[in-house]
């Protein structure tokens, strides 16, 4: 925690930051910014610094806070150290701002260093009455507001331009029940969760407690963040759904300041719209209750794949997409990554087997691991770790302080049943175009496809989806590699996990939210009339320059 509030912070900060939009077009009205009429004075700080109990932050980029801080190599692409810095982004080209003239701040660049897309000040809440406080003032101020817990963020809707950070990482309540109950019906064994609490704190509570989370790998990953109102993906969701299926209830700070309560009878429309309709849009998430489960072993099983061209690499992901529902019975969960390039590549393969030991892990993966063989791809380092589940899904830190970008699809179900072939081909494709990651993820089918029924905004796509496909490159996404992807997952109408998803989808409403986005604009316009909460590819974001700071439709 850095850089505390102080009125030489505000006036250096308010001369330093440029106001303005690169979007051209007429705007129909903006917030305020530095330099307007409406920017709140010194003294309107200082008394939000006050109300709050002196918790308001100036925020510098992450660049700028390692140099002051003097972090060494290790901790600036630390996850865990990184979600300690309010202006900080795990991916942090989104902390940049590339529209001309650039205003950047570059690890290890100059001494010179421009805050960009970074929040001005931030409100460091430790209660719901903190967040409450930074909503009213930016009503009052007519602000730009972003809202971060982790900052574990692929698409940059956790840091704006010239806002003010409503900053939830220190909301690090747990507690467990037994008997979570809503109108009078007992829900069973829960957990609450504050929204700055990581998987990896998660998943050791649980284990004290005898119980299983449905989470994923990231440590620094907010289950009551925007993991759940992304949809939320699980190496064993295949077991018990996304984590949109699992929430029971949220806390949350509503556009007008007030604290609701939300769950399937109370705010019954928000609660599907919290579950699905996307990160940031709806509110600030104090906490969020969610299911647990009895605690279970796990075996881990790892492979590498190489293979020496990208027709042997295509001919091997064919060989996989035939095999990947030999584990639908057992009901797996796997990564399958593929680093490429235009001569060689390698596959590696996760995959999650519930209840199962070494033996029967490895068993389950000899046909496919055969076949491989048979095309003449190298295998090595075949392993299993079997453990308590809790301390194998995890990940002890997360890779950060990096670029990417990155594009995805669901790939139906059907697709792997009826045309193999065509993710084979697909593969060969993104290799000689010259894509260097593709990131796989067996988290759909099972228990996924059973929760149909539940009514959320989890896009329908995942429901009849097998797969997840991510690509992660810095150029070239929207318009070469999604469109590779699209045409195998069902073209215009392919849909895609909005946390892991493109932020320049040029039909975001049907891609992230599918069929019933209608339905999630009214209830927008119902809880936040004055898009207070606008992110990138958001509900609503569509009438919002790229910045969200001025209205133009």
């Amino acid at each position: 925690m850095i850089n505390l509030f102080s009125s030489v912070a505000v006036a250096a900060l308010a001369v330093s930051t440029a106001s303005g939009s690169p979007d051209p077009g007429t705007k129909l009205g903006c917030r305020n910014q530095p330099g307007d009429p409406g920017w709140p004075t010194n003294n309107m700080w200082a008394a939000l610094n006050a109300t709050i109990g002196g918790r308001l932050l100036a925020v510098v980029p992450s660049a700028r806070a390692c140099r002051e801080l003097n972090c060494t190599e290790d901790q600036w692409t630390s996850g865990i150290y990184r979600q300690g810095i309010p202006g900080s982004m795990n991916v942090y080209n989104w902390e940049e701002d590339y529209n001309p003239p650039a205003q950047l701040c570059l690890h290890n660049g100059t001494t010179q260093c421009a805050q960009g897309m970074v929040p001005l000040y931030a409100v460091n809440a430790t209660s719901a009455q903190h967040i409450q406080a930074g909503v009213q003032f930016a009503l009052a101020n007519n602000l730009r507001v972003s809202i971060k817990a982790s900052g574990h963020d692929y698409k940059g809707c956790s840091t704006a331009k010239n806002s003010l950070l409503l900053w939830t990482a220190y909301l690090k309540n747990v507690t467990f029940t037994d008997n979570f109950v809503v109108g009078g019906q007992n829900l069973g064994p829960a957990v609450t969760v504050g929204s700055g609490v990581g998987l990896k704190t998660i998943y050791a509570a649980a284990k004290a407690q005898g119980r299983a989370f449905v989470g994923g790998t990231a440590a620094t990953v907010s289950p009551a963040g925007g993991y759940a109102q992304g949809a939320g993906h699980s190496m064993f969701s295949p077991n018990f759904g996304l984590a949109a299926d699992n929430v029971l209830q949220f806390t949350i700070v509503l556009a007008d300041g007030t604290i609701a309560i939300v769950n399937s009878v109370s705010y019954s429309d928000l609660f599907y719209a919290l579950r699905g309709g996307g990160a940031g849009s709806w509110g600030v998430i104090i906490d969020a209750t969610f299911h647990t489960y009895p605690i279970f072993n796990a075996t881990m099983h790892s492979v590498n794949i190489s293979t020496s061209s990208p027709e042997q690499t295509g001919d091997l992901m064919t060989a996989h997409a035939r095999h990947v529902r030999d584990w639908d019975q057992v009901k797996a969960g796997q990564f399958f990554w593929v680093y490429g390039s235009t001569t060689s590549s390698t596959l590696a393969l996760v995959t999650f087997f519930k209840d199962l030991d070494g033996p029967s892990s490895k068993a389950q993966l000899a046909a496919f691991l055969a076949d491989a063989t048979a095309l003449g791809a190298t295998l090595t380092a075949e392993s299993t770790i079997t453990a308590v589940a809790n301390d194998i899904i995890g990940l002890p830190d997360d890779a950060s302080g990096y670029n990417t970008v990155l594009g995805s699809r669901l790939i139906p179900n059907s697709v792997y049943l009826n045309a193999p072939e065509s993710i084979g081909a697909a593969y060969t494709t993104l290799l000689k175009d010259g894509c260097p990651l593709i990131l796989g993820h067996l988290v759909a089918g099972g228990q996924v496809s059973a929760n149909a029924d539940i009514d959320s905004a989890v896009h329908p796509g995942w429901r009849t989806a097998k797969t997840h496909e991510v690509q992660a490159i810095r150029q070239a996404i929207t318009t070469k590699y999604v469109p590779t992807l699209a045409n195998i997952a069902g073209g215009a109408s392919s849909a895609s996990y909005s946390n892991e998803g493109d932020v320049q989808e040029p039909d975001f409403q049907t891609t992230f939210y599918g069929p019933d986005y209608a339905r999630l604009e009214q209830i927008k316009s119902i809880y936040d009339p004055t898009d207070l909460f606008i992110v990138r590819t958001g509900v609503h974001s569509e009438h919002w320059d790229s910045y969200g700071l001025c209205r133009i439709s």
